[in-house]
């Protein structure tokens, strides 16, 4: 069974410390994911971020609904944290954020690494999968630019 990778970055004109405590409210994930994904968090807030915490959500893909949830399994403020998938549609998923401070504000690094279901036809689909998560992860970048604006965040 094949493990796929995704890396995006995004550089922010905003400090490190800035940018990881809105990374550490979990309700401002509904704000980097994009609306066409019908996605909402359903674990009861407030929600204090650590290693250990679990989230659970719902969202849309395609138009068939789908529960997932999310372990933070790693936390180290303000420079990193990653979830992984404890239910979902992935066989496997691991969502490593990390927090840079760069002379022109802070880097946001992801790396998705993730593995399909339902092999070898999981694979055979990767092409729309790896779309998707381009049009994701390209709305987020976006997303997390207009989200940080001071009085939004």
């Amino acid at each position: 069974m094949k493990t796929f990778h995704l890396e995006r970055s995004t550089l922010v004109p905003y400090p490190l410390e800035h940018v990881f405590d809105f990374f550490s409210r979990a309700e401002n994930l509904e704000l980097l994911t994009p609306p066409w994904l019908s996605f909402r968090i359903l674990t009861p807030r407030p929600i204090r971020m650590c290693e250990g915490a679990l989230i659970d959500y719902r969202l849309r893909v395609h138009g068939i609904p789908l529960s997932w949830r999310s372990e933070i399994t790693v936390w180290e403020p303000p420079y990193r944290f990653v979830d992984e998938q404890r239910r979902g549609p992935y066989r496997e998923w691991v969502h490593t954020h990390t927090f840079e401070p760069h002379p022109a504000g802070t880097r946001i690094a992801d790396e998705v690494r993730y593995r399909l279901p339902l092999w070898p036809a999981g694979e055979l689909a990767h092409p729309v999968v790896r779309a998707q998560l381009g049009r994701i992860f390209g709305f987020r970048g976006e997303a997390i630019r207009q989200a940080l604006i001071p009085g939004r965040a």
